[in-house]
């Protein structure tokens, strides 16, 4: 399921973390973003504890700063969300740097920051560390539903296959001396969609019926039984048990 296929996101290495099974850290990274949202905004000191548990979990998988933060641009059109409530909330107001903010827009703008900037931190260690393949055998391992699963592969498969032929397409178009400089080179490029959601179709037509005659019947076999001991699944929530510890102390003190 999957077999063979690796995403940009994941960084191959032998540690720790990288051996963990896959539905042990699919749960723990789970639990630790429950918590995380769980907290309240106004103990600014627990996030902080939380990045510096994320932070030891990245040294743990061997994940360098610049590997994680390069990928943590993902985020930005939510740290634009984020700047622009102080200025479009309603409320008490306040005056930063000659700026009216709202109060209840501040609280806001920095609950989105933080719980998003550690739930994408959190998705991103995990993606770093679990392959693709993995990572749906721990999807199915944890019980979810055989439908989504099945949907999530099938997904992962033909995106690489739609991406390899746009790829032949824009190279034959270039071999052929095509260019697109302005709107008037729009009806090559719909007419080059057109033939890549056809193709793709056939594609997918050609495949399911190959899968039928090899028995298919709409489950898939599980080739890997993936098992997980008492150890592995205590080294695992490590990291949601510590930071729920933070999270009750955040709404105690």
């Amino acid at each position: 399921m999957a077999a063979g296929h690796a995403h940009k996101l994941y960084r191959h290495g032998h540690s720790p973390v990288h051996g963990l099974p896959p539905h042990t850290k699919l749960a723990a990274a789970f639990a630790f973003v429950i918590v995380v949202v769980s907290t309240p905004r106004e103990a600014m000191w627990a996030f902080a504890l939380y990045a510096v548990l994320l932070a030891g979990v990245a040294w743990a998988a061997r994940v360098p700063p610049g590997f994680l933060l390069k990928r943590l641009l993902i985020e930005v059109p939510f740290v634009a969300f984020a700047v622009l409530l102080p200025f479009v909330a309603e409320g008490e107001r306040v005056e930063v740097l000659g700026m009216s903010l709202s109060v209840s827009g501040l609280w806001g703008a920095w609950n989105v920051l933080a719980k998003g900037t550690l739930g994408v931190a959190t998705s991103v260690l995990l993606a770093a560390t679990t392959e693709l393949r993995e990572l749906l055998l721990g999807l199915q391992r944890l019980k979810l539903p055989p439908l989504l699963v099945q949907i999530a592969s099938f997904m992962i498969r033909y995106g690489d296959v739609i991406t390899d032929e746009m790829r032949r397409m824009r190279i034959a178009r270039e071999s052929r001396g095509f260019e697109a400089r302005g709107i008037r080179h729009w009806g090559v490029l719909a007419k080059s969609a057109g033939a890549l959601f056809i193709r793709s179709y056939e594609r997918g037509e050609r495949v399911h019926l190959a899968m039928v005659s090899r028995g298919y019947a709409g489950s898939m076999p599980v080739i890997d039984e993936v098992t997980a001991s008492r150890a592995q699944w205590s080294h695992a929530f490590a990291l949601p048990v510590a930071a729920l510890v933070v999270c009750l102390l955040g709404w105690t003190l």
